[in-house]
């Protein structure tokens, strides 16, 4: 007789029941079982911070806990923090330009929503302390100044508008040239 472990929590705001082994790590539980893919797998010791989720309001690194040990737990991947991606930290590292490869950027994101749902105007030193994730790409000096800023917005000091990116003109990215004609042969 086979006996099915099955460990019960709430994963986006929906009630997930995975039968899987206690022991399996949540980022594999999340990535396998449930395809919520956008927490990353990058060294699998907790260092890195890529597998960053929300476990009851703290940031966690998903490669590092069992599921055994969240039952009953509230989890909050990236998909399920802003199904539009307009949460203030989203909307300041785009407006930032902050975003290169992108591949830590899903744990950055959560690890500073949460630090700011914490602390709603963190220092500079406080943001460097508590966001420990590594960037390869090195947008630390922009990642800063963007947490600080999704910190303005969230507390109704300024307005990050959506999709905002700074750069070249949409109108002047791309134009249509004429065709040239090749100089008569002689």
């Amino acid at each position: 007789m086979t006996v099915r472990v099955m460990t019960r929590f709430t994963v986006n705001n929906q009630p997930v029941e995975y039968r899987l082994d206690p022991a399996t790590p949540l980022l594999w539980a999340l990535r396998d079982a449930s395809n919520l893919t956008g927490a990353k797998y990058g060294c699998g010791t907790g260092h890195c911070g890529a597998c960053t989720v929300d476990v009851d309001g703290q940031a966690v690194r998903s490669c590092r806990v069992p599921i055994g040990r969240i039952e009953g737990s509230t989890v909050t991947t990236i998909e399920g923090l802003s199904h539009e991606r307009t949460h203030p930290v989203q909307l300041a590292l785009i407006a930032g330009n902050v975003t290169q490869c992108g591949f830590c950027i899903p744990g950055i994101v959560m690890a500073a929503a949460i630090l700011l749902r914490r602390e709603a105007d963190p220092s500079e030193e406080t943001i460097r302390a508590q966001i420990t994730n590594l960037c390869r790409c090195g947008i630390y000096p922009r990642l800063v100044e963007a947490i600080q800023r999704a910190g303005r917005a969230a507390r109704g000091e300024e307005i990050i508008p959506a999709g905002a990116r700074p750069g070249i003109d949409p109108a002047d990215a791309a134009r249509v040239v004429p065709a040239l004609t090749p100089p008569p042969a002689p």
